[in-house]
């Protein structure tokens, strides 16, 4: 019941139509508010998730970018998990993607989470925080994530802990996965809890079989939080890499895996460039 109203409701701007099996009737969803349209008690584990890699990556060159819309156009989109890179500078966080600074700090992808979640309160955002350009020791990265929660006035927007929520408990928070020794919240290497395929420097042809049998483990054998990066930088560009395997992701989607369900987080590359890729992955909720 609560699904059924959630999709009649869901016909305003921004929602899209996703179709199932064949002959099945098509269901309005927005991608604004998909999370909307499951229980407070399904666990974030069965989930179909869209992610970006890289999130905050739009400069320096084609090497260092790897994503063309912002944080705010990318929730928008649909994605709800954010890879995000920091460099401690200043006392601060500063976005980076290796040497290229992001024109952007921690503060304003904060800020574009925050609002977000305060108009579609239904979602949450799984957000890697990952240590980036940067010697610094675990203990100076803890010192300034601290600050950004407790002096910042940050801490209410995190859901800091180290197992995986139920979407109930994580709606409208941003869930802190941390790929840094000194920070608190769920680990990134936690094997128990999270299963990863991150192939980052596979060539396409190599990668694709990697994503199509993560997909198949994650539905074979769930339980864990699965993470599937279709990104790759190698030999080429990143663009050049999404162009060749989000279409392969979408047409496995759309055929082999129609009927799958769970997925998992699926992290790539200018997902916008690839016109219903990400609806495609909705589908699979």
């Amino acid at each position: 019941m609560e699904r059924r109203r959630f999709l009649a409701g869901a016909l305003g701007a921004g929602a899209v139509l996703l179709a199932g099996a064949p002959g099945a009737r098509a269901a309005a969803v927005d991608t604004r508010a998909w999370m909307g349209g499951h229980g407070d008690g399904t666990p974030l584990q069965r989930l179909t998730i869209p992610g970006t890699h890289d999130s905050g990556a739009r400069f320096g060159g084609p090497w260092s970018e790897c994503q063309n819309t912002t944080i705010a156009q990318q929730l928008d989109s649909g994605i709800r998990f954010l890879d995000v890179r920091c460099r401690v500078t200043g006392g601060s966080f500063a976005i980076h993607h290796g040497v290229s600074y992001q024109n952007m700090m921690f503060g304003d992808v904060l800020v574009a989470c925050r609002d977000f979640l305060a108009a579609h309160p239904s979602e949450t955002v799984l957000m890697r925080v990952k240590q980036e350009y940067s010697s610094d020791s675990d203990a100076t990265f803890r010192a300034v994530f601290d600050d950004y929660l407790d002096h910042r006035g940050w801490r209410s927007l995190f859901r800091v802990g180290d197992t995986v929520p139920s979407l109930g408990e994580a709606r409208g928070k941003v869930v802190l996965i941390a790929d840094n020794g000194g920070l608190p919240g769920l680990k990134w290497w936690d094997g128990g809890a999270i299963a990863i395929q991150d192939d980052w420097n596979a060539l396409p042809n190599a990668k694709y079989p990697k994503i199509e049998a993560h997909f198949r483990k994650a539905v074979e054998q769930p339980g864990k939080l699965y993470i599937n990066f279709v990104s790759t930088s190698a030999s080429l560009p990143p663009r050049w890499n999404s162009d060749n395997l989000n279409p392969r992701v979408h047409g496995f989607l759309d055929g082999t895996a129609n009927t799958w369900r769970g997925l998992g987080i699926v992290p790539m590359d200018f997902p916008n460039t690839r016109s219903g890729l990400v609806e495609a992955l909705l589908r699979h909720n």
